[in-house]
């Protein structure tokens, strides 16, 4: 197990991007100090990152109609009764 990282604030905010890649691939916390006293802790996310559904149904489905010419009437005369 890796140990818990300390930085200063003032190092925090000159490395922010740097840290985030190293907790990234340590996955260990880091804690932030401000004149000496931690005032926050840094680490990896609990949950896996939201992933689109983008394309995820690509393939599962077959059309078996015409989708765009539809005949609709017959729903029309339901209606009306």
């Amino acid at each position: 197990m890796t140990k818990d990282r300390v930085v200063s604030a003032t190092e925090f905010k000159a490395k922010c991007l740097a840290f985030l890649d190293e907790i990234e691939q340590r996955g260990g916390p880091i804690t932030i100090t401000r004149r000496g006293r931690p005032v926050a802790v840094l680490g990896p996310a609990k949950k896996k990152a939201w992933k689109s559904p983008r394309n995820k149904l690509a393939g599962k489905a077959r059309i078996v109609a015409d989708i765009v010419n539809v005949d609709m009437s017959s729903l029309w005369e339901v209606a009306r009764k």
